[in-house]
């Protein structure tokens, strides 16, 4: 399941982009769930575990991939620590969702990120309750959001 707390979280990792650089290995970059993620984020096909094709900028290392794909694969390649999921766009929300549906996950955020109009589950930790969509996260998010 994914839980979500909003705001300042003294444990939560800030900074997941400079997390990756010093911690991904190569089957972070090759594992299927990440090539898609990388894929359909950053528009770019991995090619192999160093190198990774994109369309703006050609051969690219792991290290050049968005902060917001960098993210996504350190949620779910560790799962048992939280990230500041601020550091990914609306277009990353449903990838966080799939992960959450594979594992138990903890983000954190500080920003009300668009997690689209499907349903879903997810745990607001800051008041325990369980939401199913969009409504629902607003009526409880916006009054911890500032």
């Amino acid at each position: 399941m994914l839980s979500v707390f909003y705001g300042d979280m003294p444990e939560a990792i800030y900074n997941p982009v400079v997390y990756f650089k010093n911690t991904y290995t190569d089957d972070w970059i090759t594992d299927d769930l990440s090539k898609k993620m990388i894929q359909d984020v950053d528009r770019s096909v991995v090619v192999g575990p160093r190198v990774i094709d994109s369309p703006v900028l050609g051969g690219i290392s792991p290290r050049e991939l968005s902060g917001g794909v960098k993210t996504l694969i350190s949620i779910y390649k560790v799962p048992d620590k939280v990230f500041n999921a601020s550091a990914c766009g609306d277009n990353c929300a449903k990838w966080i969702l799939r992960i959450g549906e594979m594992q138990d996950i903890t983000i954190n955020l500080r920003h009300l990120m668009d997690f689209g109009e499907e349903d879903f589950t997810l745990k607001v930790l800051n008041t325990g309750q369980i939401v199913h969509n969009m409504y629902e996260l607003l009526l409880i998010a916006g009054m911890i959001v500032r």
